[in-house]
């Protein structure tokens, strides 16, 4: 299995402008999600660790994307403790996301250079992520706070990565505002696999949606 540094991570979140995310408790679902994400042109993912035994889960997926989707980069999400993400690092997350501002989970991640993006929501939390060595700030919840939020912290902030989470579709009109504002990627969870695809197993339209939506952000960068 590939493995990439921090800067490498930041890099693709910059260039492909997407990172999907999503649990179930469900592996086999999981990993037809990822598979159709992948095909659609996804080459980072956030496997969002919110239910119990959910590292048994990405334990299967990780050792699934190796062989089936040899270019992406698994991440893990909802990340609340060093302990956890220590973990999630030592069973192959090649990035770190949280909801929260924590120092012993960047600690943890810049010890073994591995890209972690904490929650933020105040330009205060997000300079006391910088300084902690974050490189993309993952604004959130973003459809509180919204583009205007992004466009202000760019001004006096310019070189500040943003990556909004919530609040983002994969629509031409929602995209654009995101994009116009500065972001440097979004992350997008049941607007992009909505309740209805996992329902009917509809991966095909799950692929489509996932590739239209890194068309239009390409045309936006």
């Amino acid at each position: 299995m590939k493995t990439y540094t921090r800067i490498e991570v930041a890099t693709k979140m910059k260039e492909t402008g997407l990172v999907p995310l999503f649990y179930h408790e469900d592996v086999a679902i999981v990993k037809q999600v990822v598979k159709a994400c992948y095909d659609g042109g996804a080459r980072l993912f956030e496997f969002t660790a919110r239910g119990a035994f959910a590292h048994e889960v990405f334990s299967e997926l990780i050792k699934f994307c190796a062989k089936e989707c040899p270019d992406l980069i698994l991440g893990v999400g909802s990340v609340t403790d060093a302990a956890a993400a220590s973990l999630y690092m030592q069973m192959g997350a090649q990035f770190i996301v949280t909801p929260v501002l924590r120092e012993d989970i960047a600690l943890v991640c810049n010890r073994r250079k591995v890209l972690w993006s904490p929650g933020c929501a105040t330009l205060t939390e997000i300079a006391k992520a910088e300084e902690l060595g974050c490189e993309v700030v993952k604004l959130f919840p973003g459809g509180i706070y919204g583009p205007k939020f992004v466009k202000a912290i760019k001004g006096p902030c310019p070189w500040t990565s943003i990556m909004p989470t919530g609040g983002v579709s994969p629509t031409k009109e929602n995209l654009s505002e995101w994009f116009k504002a500065g972001v440097t990627c979004v992350g997008m969870g049941s607007q992009l696999i909505s309740k209805e695809i996992i329902a009917n197993k509809d991966y095909n339209l799950l692929k489509e949606t996932v590739a239209n939506a890194l068309q239009i952000i390409k045309k936006l960068k």
